[in-house]
C-alpha cells in the first residue's frame, strides 16, 4: 500500500510540474516591439482576420522582404511598420470581405540583428524588436572588459554594398560628451571593441 501511495504521489507531482511548466510557458510575453520598428527578413508575423478561420496564419518575411498571405498574394513587408502592414492587408482584403478586421502581431524578431565582438563580457549576436543605440548594445553584451580600448571602438556598417567604419569614444559618450556618436544601430551592424 505504501508503494502504491508513493507511486501515485510521484505521478501527481509529475503532472503537477507539467501543468506548472505549461502555465509558465503560456505566460511568456510576445517580444516587445516599438511602434516604429521596421520589419526585416526573418521576422515572423501572426496575421488574422476576425471571423475568417481560413485567414489566420504565421507568415515569415522572406529574404527578399516579401510575405505571402491568402487572397492577397505577395506583399512587400521589409521596411514597413506592423501598422502599415495591417492597413495594407485590410485595404486589399476589402475586395473580398466588407470591412475586414485585421490584426497583425510580431511573433518572432529575426530581422534586427546587431553583433558585438571583441573585449566585452558576453560577445555575440543580439536581436531586438526595437532600435537600440551603441551604449544599449554594449550593455546587452555585459559591458566592456578591463582590457578594452575604450576610445578605439568602431561600428562596421554596410550600406549599398559599401562598408564603413564609424568611430565611437566610449568614455566621451559615458561623460555626456560627443553624444552624436551614440547612434541608433541598424540591422547587421557590428560593434568592434579592440
Amino acid at each position: 500500500m505504501k508503494r502504491f501511495i508513493l507511486v501515485f504521489s510521484s505521478i501527481l507531482c509529475f503532472f503537477g510540474s507539467i501543468s506548472t511548466v505549461q502555465a509558465a510557458a503560456a505566460t511568456i510575453p510576445a517580444p516587445a516591439v516599438s511602434s516604429d520598428y521596421r520589419l526585416a527578413a526573418e521576422d515572423v508575423l501572426l496575421i488574422s482576420v476576425w471571423k475568417e478561420e481560413d485567414l489566420q496564419a504565421e507568415v515569415l518575411v522572406r529574404p527578399d522582404g516579401r510575405l505571402n498571405f491568402p487572397l492577397i498574394g505577395e506583399l512587400m513587408a521589409s521596411g514597413k511598420t506592423i501598422e502599415q502592414i495591417r492597413a495594407e492587408l485590410a485595404r486589399r482584403l476589402t475586395r473580398y470581405i466588407p470591412d475586414p478586421v485585421v490584426s497583425v502581431s510580431l511573433v518572432k524578431v529575426g530581422g534586427n540583428k546587431v553583433f558585438v565582438i571583441g573585449e566585452v563580457n558576453k560577445p555575440g549576436l543580439f536581436m531586438s524588436g526595437q532600435y537600440i543605440d551603441v551604449m544599449q548594445a554594449l550593455s546587452l553584451a555585459g559591458g566592456l572588459t578591463a582590457f578594452a580600448d575604450r576610445d578605439g571602438i568602431h561600428i562596421l556598417r554596410r550600406t549599398n554594398g559599401q562598408q564603413q567604419a564609424i568611430a565611437f569614444d566610449y568614455d566621451a559618450v559615458a561623460r555626456g560628451k560627443m553624444l552624436k556618436q551614440n547612434i541608433l544601430l541598424k540591422n547587421g551592424d557590428v560593434i568592434v571593441i579592440p
